[in-house]
């Protein structure tokens, strides 16, 4: 979450082709580096590369996307391919690597990512085309600075106020470094010349609009997501296997629904996808509000499912309004901030969510109040986006 906003400023300034095929080298090294650790430091520190590494795809590849279709209708089918894609590896990923676990054992989770970074780097490499570079643009070393530790020491902070309380010295430490941070980060952002992320985009509404939905929506999916994972282990007793398996029909809809999204959006406006979606996904968190200790987990699948599917719409359009809402040139560091302010999301959502829960009969109870917070989330996120469009249009 810290590096994203840099990957994405990197990519406007040399090029998101080039930084994107640095990213994959550097992740595709780090897993080696995991599967040959010889100790838990080691492993950690590689483990800590290869977050870098990923940090740098997400924003580079969208604005790769944002280049090569500059055509509205084109770009959110795109962005629907791209999404899909996403989904796809979200839903084999954990099936594959718990598989590859009890099978062969922990270190080919990491082994089996060497062949697709070579051929992500050979496909980017022969296919991708590379974005104008900005040479004259200076690099803004306070502004990345002052931004990684802000983003870095709140998601800190954020993620150790659940084990240690929000009272610890240090989880507060973190949360003052934070603040000092990102005032220093916007005190630089108005008086540089350059700045890495111009604060007149956030003059832009839709702009504005698109990234404060998608913290919203990713604090509601992601919190929810790790509260019901423990659901499944801690009170049905299942294994981690399982409990992946538990998520299919979610993440099994994310896909026809990533695809299906743009083509809802050319129809009737991406406001009212992302809205829809919002709502969806809000109307299966109630409907999940009932669970018991005893709740049969057949009894849960098509809540899952509205879940799943309403993310599915919403992302799509979601990603492609924020792209058109900025100049070509400021792509990469817009989509850092879409993925940014999503990533801050997950974690918010799974300190709050996390810190809600805990074992025996009280766990279910947290459960379900994480549910209806989750269904807020997701309504303030589809009123936010409708309102704030119609405003925009006037």
């Amino acid at each position: 979450a810290a590096l994203i906003l840099t990957a994405g400023a990197l990519g406007d300034r040399f090029g998101a082709k080039k930084i994107f095929m640095a990213g994959f080298a550097v992740f595709t090294a780090a897993s080696l580096a995991c599967a040959l650790a010889p100790t838990a430091a080691i492993l950690i520190a590689a483990r800590a590369v290869q977050g870098l590494g990923a940090a740098v795809l997400v924003p580079n590849s969208l604005a790769l996307l944002n280049h090569a279709y500059p055509d509205e209708r084109e770009r959110g089918r795109a962005v629907g391919i791209w999404a899909a894609g996403a989904s796809l590896a979200l839903t084999a990923g954990p099936l594959a690597g718990g598989g590859l676990i009890a099978l062969v054992g922990w270190r080919s989770i990491f082994l089996v990512n060497l062949p697709i970074g070579l051929a992500g780097l050979w496909m980017a490499w022969r296919y991708a085309a590379e974005t104008a570079p900005s040479p004259g643009r200076e690099l803004d070393l306070p502004g990345q600075v002052t931004a990684i530790a802000a983003l870095g020491c709140l998601a800190g902070a954020i993620i150790e106020a659940g084990a240690l309380g929000v009272g610890d010295r240090w989880v507060l430490a973190g949360f003052a470094i934070s603040a000092v941070a990102a005032a220093l980060f916007i005190l630089q952002e108005r008086r540089a010349h350059q700045p890495m992320l111009p604060l007149s985009l956030f003059g832009n509404r839709m702009f504005s609009l698109t990234s404060a939905v998608g913290l919203l929506v990713n604090a509601a999916f992601y919190g929810l997501i790790f509260v019901l994972s423990l659901f499944f282990q801690q009170v049905n007793g299942w294994s981690a296997f399982a409990t992946g398996l538990a998520f299919l029909p979610m993440m099994g809809v994310v896909l026809p629904a990533n695809l299906l999204a743009p083509r809802a959006a050319e129809r009737f406006g991406a406001p009212a996808v992302i809205a829809v979606g919002a709502a969806i996904a809000a109307v299966g968190c109630l409907a999940l509000t009932g669970i018991e200790r005893q709740t049969s987990y057949w009894a849960m699948c098509a809540q899952l499912v509205a879940l799943g599917g309403g993310l599915g719409l919403l992302v799509p359009p979601l990603t492609s309004t924020l792209l058109g809402s900025v100049e070509k040139a400021r792509s990469g560091i817009a989509a850092g901030v879409l993925n940014s302010t999503r990533q801050t999301g997950s974690v918010l959502g799974v300190a709050l969510f996390g810190s809600l829960v805990s074992q025996g009969n009280a766990f279910v109870g947290g459960a379900r109040t994480a549910l209806v917070i989750s269904a807020a989330l997701l309504l303030v996120a589809a009123a936010t986006i409708l309102v704030g469009a119609r405003r925009a249009s006037v």
